[in-house]
């Protein structure tokens, strides 16, 4: 019998991103977990209300709406759990990633070892490095406590140490965050995480542990000089993250009571979901999900060896977006542009989008120009996130992205389910994908909600992803190799269920469809010329591998890598116009 909607075991999830925050409801539907609907309202993080519980209660109102069923009582609380007559829900959980980039130190032993460690930890949520000190700092002591005295940190990570090793060297590191924490104000003293040699546990509680704001641990992310560790370190930081914000973000604490403690940074939460996933999966390939939102750009890749979650607020869509010309030029922006748009044009959008992240395009020019801002921010976010994927992964070329499948898009810039062709032309530009992959549009941004579900329920989850709440752009092919442009690259052959075929002639510097509806899997067989490489060796096709479709079908894309766009301008809008139709764009 089927359980109802209304009885079943129910769970809300919380988005309070940047922009907008989002209610999500997961209920029991003929015996399994489905999303049911889905609620938005702007975020009320910023001025005049600044308290993020009125945009959740909005955002709750709206679902509200969509469902006719009540969630909040007169007093605009959550009912939980889930009463008799159908109002409320059972559980609750929040994700969170409005509010400044986080202020951080880091602090390491040695510059290329265990400082770097604390790099890579540090980048796993959204923080900024405002200062790095190693054993290898030529400031004195009195310099370095002037530092951090004027950059006032929210947050300090320490690493450093081998797990037994000499403890002398990280005192020394010690001394000066604890005389700086004495001279700051009590309520200016940052947070400190330490995740070093855990003999020295006790040492660390006596020099800092009353100078901190909150003193966390974690197991060492550098046991040993050949091995870091950083997963553990990671929860802890994300825990001490969410302490962060509620002190800056004003109704948190209220969302976090609700929802009994299960509050996590958005990042942390879809980092979560790509390592189970890269699990079940159990892919030689890696697999990959990048978030392009208001806030920050988020990678999260899971490999056999490991998983790399990383956040950079810096190319974030949101008000930040100016800052993107600190990373680049407004001519690399533009060189994606298959419209011949002013400079001008793109500096007003990226600071008017800055003073209303929530603002959707109204023109066509002004959805071009937006699409060109997270391109360029989605490429470099993916340039640094490749530093610190394992040297052992599944490539073509070290110097190009690995091999993933599946790759799953979100964030407002990327899950618009209406534009399939326009997020697939961007994600292939910006992330450069090779080899054979499926494409998934996670077009109700659905990742670090469950995520975070996973947390008080881990079968939602799998059910919800098996359930279509996703969209399949389709599969794409894309060959890595070099060849005069029109010179033949590849010939495939897709045979459908029905017996039916369909065959491509891939040239050089386009872009070809395949009809594979959604729901549809088809064999593919591959030929490519000599030199060419889509993940088997180059001069290496596959015959009857079975693929499947989407909303574009099969995609072939025989631009080469890395992505080599012509210099003279008028030559490249007109290929970039050219790409842009063969996917569906105007």
């Amino acid at each position: 019998m089927a359980a109802s909607i209304v009885t079943g075991n129910s769970l809300l999830a919380l988005d309070v991103g940047a922009a907008n925050t989002r209610a999500a409801l997961f209920d029991v539907i003929e015996g399994e977990y489905r999303f049911v609907a889905c609620g938005a309202a702007p975020s009320t993080v910023d001025a005049p209300i600044r308290d993020v519980s009125e945009g959740a209660r909005s955002a709750i109102q709206a679902l509200q709406d969509i469902l006719k069923r009540t969630m909040l009582d007169v007093s605009r609380s959550l009912i939980l759990p889930s009463q008799p007559d159908g109002s409320g829900v059972d559980a609750l959980v929040v994700t969170v990633s409005a509010g400044p980039a986080v202020k951080t130190l880091v602090v390491g032993l040695l510059r290329d070892v265990s400082l770097d460690s604390a790099r890579r930890l540090t980048e796993s949520t959204y923080a900024r490095i405002v200062d790095s000190m190693s054993l290898g700092d030529q400031r004195k002591p009195e310099q370095q406590i002037d530092s951090i005295l004027r950059l006032r940190p929210d947050m300090v990570v320490i690493a450093g140490g081998t797990d037994g090793g000499a403890s002398r060297s990280v005192q020394k590191l010690l001394d000066p965050i604890g005389l700086a924490s004495y001279l700051l104000p009590e309520e200016k003293r940052p947070a400190v995480l330490f995740a070093g040699n855990e003999k020295l546990i006790e040492e660390v509680r006596a020099l800092v542990g009353t100078l901190a704001s909150t003193l966390h641990f974690s197991s060492n992310i550098r046991p040993s000089l050949d091995i870091e560790d950083i997963p553990p370190a990671e929860s802890e930081l994300a825990q001490m993250f969410v302490k962060i914000r509620k002190k800056q973000l004003r109704g948190l604490d209220i969302l976090d009571h609700w929802a009994g403690g299960h509050t996590l940074p958005t990042a942390y939460a879809t980092g979560r979901m790509v390592r189970f996933l890269s699990n079940v999966y159990g892919s030689p390939k890696g697999l990959l999900s990048v978030d392009l939102g208001a806030s920050s750009a988020v990678i999260a890749a899971g490999f056999k060896s490991k998983s790399v979650l990383k956040a950079f607020p810096q190319f974030g869509q949101g008000e930040g977006l100016p800052g993107l010309l600190q990373h680049t030029t407004l001519e690399n922006i533009l060189r994606w542009s298959a419209l011949d748009l002013p400079p001008d044009a793109v500096l007003e959008y990226l600071h008017q989008k800055a003073l209303y992240p929530a603002t959707i395009p109204a023109t066509k020019e002004d959805f071009a120009v937006a699409q060109l801002a997270a391109k360029e921010a989605l490429y470099l976010a993916m340039q640094l996130a490749r530093r610190d994927f394992p040297k052992d992964s599944a490539f073509i070329k070290p110097t190009l992205t690995p091999l993933f499948d599946p790759i799953i898009a979100g964030g407002a810039a990327l899950s618009d389910a209406s534009r399939p062709g326009s997020s697939l032309l961007l994600l292939l530009d910006s992330v450069q994908p090779v080899g054979i992959a499926t494409v998934i549009l996670d077009q109700n941004n659905l990742m670090p909600l469950l995520g975070a579900a996973a947390s008080v329920n881990n079968i939602l989850p799998v059910q919800v992803l098996e359930s279509g709440a996703f969209l399949s752009v389709g599969t794409i092919v894309c060959p890595v190799v070099a060849a005069k442009h029109g010179a033949s690259i590849l010939k495939a052959r897709v045979m459908y269920e029905n017996g039916a075929e369909a065959s491509v002639d891939l040239k050089y510097g386009t872009i070809e469809i395949l009809p594979l509806a959604s729901g549809e899997t088809g064999r593919i067989t591959i030929q490519v010329s000599r030199g060419a490489d889509i993940g088997y060796g180059p001069g290496r096709g596959v015959k009857n591998l079975s693929i499947s479709g989407g909303a574009l079908g099969v995609v072939f894309d025989g631009r080469g890598r890395p992505l080599d766009l012509p210099g003279d301008p008028a030559r490249r809008r007109e290929l970039l116009q050219k790409w842009n139709w063969a996917l569906g764009g105007g």
